[in-house]
């Protein structure tokens, strides 16, 4: 897939996103098997977990190469603020990013500024794949990166507003264990004050007409459909990890 037609996927994304929604398969496990069996069913996007994941951000190459030979995007889950692998996670192909447990407006522009090249940021300009190896290194100028930011702590949603008048941002993301977890319920999403939490950030959203995402880790179609009639538009479906485990959780 070349970068125009990649640039074409990425717009009907964010087109869907704002009208509808979107599902993106996740990823654990380092393997561009998997990737490609993901890609090759009904999700929007698949997400490559590096926090919580197992991944050699040196094969993400050919995980990458899997999910466009079945025309979908990719996403990376950072595991941290650190920008020193943002280059390499770029050139090898990405599609977006998704920042883990954002706080603050400043936290969000420091990482986009080393997602695309200048005048716009600070990243390294060259010949990767992600441009054919200078083959369609002109189209690449403009390119512009799905950033996703997560909230997962409830002390960032009074710094919310300002972290959703970035024009930079297309969603933001609920991370819904470590939001539970910063009110001292891990898990426990019946809890009210968890419940309460999430309505302060929809409301939120709404008001800066940003869509915004939950993880729905429990690979339930029932509750993926109710996030949806919650007007949840960003969702991510499951984890390989729980997906393979859910598949052998049976008596011999």
């Amino acid at each position: 897939m070349n970068i125009k037609e990649k640039n074409i996927l990425i717009k009907k994304f964010r087109n869907k996103l704002n009208k509808k929604h979107v599902i993106s398969g996740w990823m654990q496990i380092c393997s561009a098997e998997i990737a490609e069996i993901l890609s090759q069913k009904n999700f929007d996007s698949i997400t490559l977990d590096l926090e919580h994941g197992s991944f050699d951000i040196h094969k993400l190459n050919n995980i990458f190469r899997a999910i466009e030979s079945e025309k979908k995007i990719s996403l990376v889950r950072l595991a941290n603020h650190k920008t020193n692998d943002l280059g390499l996670i770029f050139d090898a192909g990405c599609s977006g990013i998704i920042i883990p447990n954002v706080s603050s407006s400043g936290q969000v522009k420091k990482i986009y500024e080393q997602c695309v090249w200048p005048p716009k940021g600070k990243r390294g300009v060259g010949f990767s794949r992600a441009n054919q190896y200078g083959n369609f290194f002109e189209n690449y100028k403009s390119h512009k990166p799905i950033l996703i930011a997560m909230i997962e702590h409830i002390s960032s949603i009074s710094n919310l507003d300002s972290i959703l008048e970035l024009d930079e941002l297309d969603a933001i993301l609920i991370g819904p264990y470590d939001l539970s977890s910063s009110l001292g319920k891990p898990g426990n999403f019946k809890n009210i004050n968890f419940k309460l939490a999430l309505q302060k950030i929809i409301s939120k959203c709404k008001k800066f007409k940003k869509p915004v995402g939950i993880h729905v880790v429990e690979p339930s179609e029932k509750l993926l459909k109710k996030r949806i009639k919650e007007g949840y538009k960003f969702l991510p479906f499951g984890i390989d990890t729980v997906l393979l485990n859910k598949s052998l959780n049976m008596k011999f």
